[in-house]
């Protein structure tokens, strides 16, 4: 009797740490007090929406208070990482960014309406992941061999689907066509949502989107892939070649997924946000969730998230050049 009451007193005084923790990580300094909002700066049904919905579902259980996503697309994500910019910067309003927007945007478009690196602070990196080149499960091309071998008989017939003008999926598209000959017409989307209905119904032929935005569909058997871009096979893409393996030189990109505040928000905010949405990635239910979309979860610290992006600036701004690719 002694030794189950010892253990229910160790179990109540764990509970007791854990809400305390619980509460204390909720009311930091008074931050928060009212609904974050998560600006996804592109429509519904694409890897943008769905990582910021892996983390806002989960989220209230650390800060207290609602997370609510707002989708606001067009221009490629400028339109919603604008709007950003203009938000008061108090922790209440953050951006869902990704390489495309961040990374290559500033680049591409003579006037994107956002600096990555003065507009923004850098919160956490979500994660990695490759992108995926795909077709209708339907699609008479079976391997990218196949897509390679049509590519080259009958240049420019094949027809490719991406997100957008200037987005990775289109980039890596341009590099394709530059480093392996494989010939496609490009076919830009506002987002990958629509671009999925379209190569569902076999309107377009392949679509290079983000893994996460396919993972779903791939399972279901709905969509199969024919390559990745990573260095290696991950998640629920472990059966599908890296075009590495497949022979193609230089084709190795990785996308990612990352938070963003605007420019001049609290460093202690900042910390919190980092600290809540970091612990919320390590829940067990929602970094299954990363890794079933065809990802590895990151969730680094803002300095690590500022090298990366940097990184990643100085390599697609050469992409970009090399490609020719401009926007207005």
């Amino acid at each position: 009797m002694l030794a189950i009451r010892s253990l229910a007193v160790v179990l109540m005084g764990t509970v007791l740490v854990a809400q305390v923790h619980a509460q204390a990580l909720a009311q930091r300094n008074g931050f928060p007090s009212q609904p974050i909002r998560f600006v996804s700066p592109f429509p519904p049904g694409g890897g943008n929406d769905a990582t910021t919905r892996w983390v806002t579902t989960r989220l209230p259980e650390l800060t207290g208070q609602p997370a609510v996503v707002e989708n606001k697309g067009g221009a490629g994500g400028n339109i919603g990482a604008k709007a950003v910019t203009e938000a008061k910067a108090d922790g209440y309003t953050l951006l869902t960014g990704q390489v495309s927007l961040m990374a290559v945007n500033p680049t591409l478009y003579r006037a994107p309406g956002f600096d990555p690196l003065k507009n923004f602070i850098p919160v956490t990196q979500v994660n990695a992941a490759p992108l995926a080149i795909v077709v209708a499960a339907g699609s008479p091309l079976k391997s990218f061999a196949d897509l390679a071998a049509k590519s080259k008989a009958e240049p420019g017939k094949i027809t490719y689907a991406t997100p957008g003008n200037g987005t990775l999926s289109h980039l890596v598209g341009v590099v394709l066509g530059k480093e392996s000959n494989v010939s496609m017409t490009h076919v830009p989307y506002k987002g990958a949502g629509p671009a999925i209905n379209d190569l569902l119904g076999q309107q377009v032929d392949v679509l290079i989107t983000s893994t996460s935005s396919v993972a779903g569909m791939i399972q279901g058997g709905q969509i199969r892939a024919l390559a990745v871009t990573s260095p290696r096979r991950v998640g629920v893409f472990g059966k599908v070649p890296t075009l590495e393996e497949l022979g193609y030189k230089n084709t190795t990109f990785e996308d990612w997924y990352g938070f963003f505040a605007p420019a001049g928000t609290p460093p202690e905010r900042v910390a919190y946000l980092n600290e809540a949405i970091v612990k919320t990635l390590h829940k067990p239910e929602v970094s299954k969730l990363v890794t079933d979309g065809g990802s590895e979860v990151v969730a680094s610290t803002p300095e690590a998230f500022a090298a990366q992006l940097n990184s990643d600036i100085k390599r697609w701004s050469y992409v970009v050049k090399l490609s020719g690719a401009k926007l207005d």
